[in-house]
């Protein structure tokens, strides 16, 4: 392999484990605003992610290039080609972190108890996508143990498995109160699916942990 190569990987990687640490900073920040009912705190994560499709796009130059200067060998293909996957997923995180966070704005504004009560009890999605991120970030540190890896991915799945449990019970709690809705049955089903738009966010960090797999230890895409 070409002297630089080595080094052009790991600021590859680097790039990636920066942007997820942004998104997982902002969609930290978004719970604790939700939790304080602080709509400008909310307005202040979204502006933290405003350069991440900026950064991807710079990530996937920089892999580009890796291609046409370096000819990776099979191993190290298979790790820029996840990371190009990867960079699309993360794309996709900052679209549902920021898509969640403004309808939250709008639905903490209309300041409705029960609305707020309901938003609350979802905040237990909220905490599993930060631990998700926790372990995604642990990933990449710990990037050349493959055990650490799988384990780090099986949590990431467990998480991921927890909130379509608590999605489902929060679904049936908002269908009972659309049964007797006084006026807020279009409410209630926009809060699901803008619940169902925050699931989304670690359904992309489970995908990308297979990703990460992929790039360790080959087998499906």
């Amino acid at each position: 392999m070409l002297p630089g190569y080595n080094e052009a990987r790991h600021e590859v990687r680097e790039e990636v484990f920066d942007t997820i640490q942004g998104l997982a900073i902002a969609n930290k920040a978004g719970l604790e605003a939700i939790k304080a009912k602080d709509t400008d705190a909310l307005a202040k994560a979204r502006k933290n992610l405003k350069e991440i499709s900026k950064i991807t796009e710079k990530i996937d130059n920089d892999i580009v290039l890796i291609f046409a200067k370096y000819s990776p060998e099979a191993r190290d293909l298979r790790e820029m080609v996840s990371y190009l996957k990867i960079t699309s997923a993360l794309n996709r995180v900052r679209s549902n972190i920021n898509s969640y966070l403004k309808n939250m704005q709008s639905m903490l504004l209309e300041d409705n108890s029960t609305i707020i009560e309901l938003i609350e009890n979802s905040l237990v999605i909220n905490v599993c996508t930060v631990n998700a991120f926790e372990y995604s970030l642990k990933m990449f540190k710990t990037f050349d143990d493959n055990d650490k890896i799988k384990n780090l991915a099986s949590k990431i799945d467990v998480e991921y498995s927890k909130t379509d449990d608590i999605y489902t019970l929060l679904e049936k709690d908002v269908i009972h109160k659309i049964c007797g809705a006084d006026g807020l049955a279009e409410e209630y089903f926009n809060l699901l699916k803008y619940i169902r738009k925050n699931l989304k966010i670690i359904d992309r960090l489970d995908s990308m942990a297979q990703r990460v797999i992929f790039a360790r230890m080959g087998g499906k895409l």
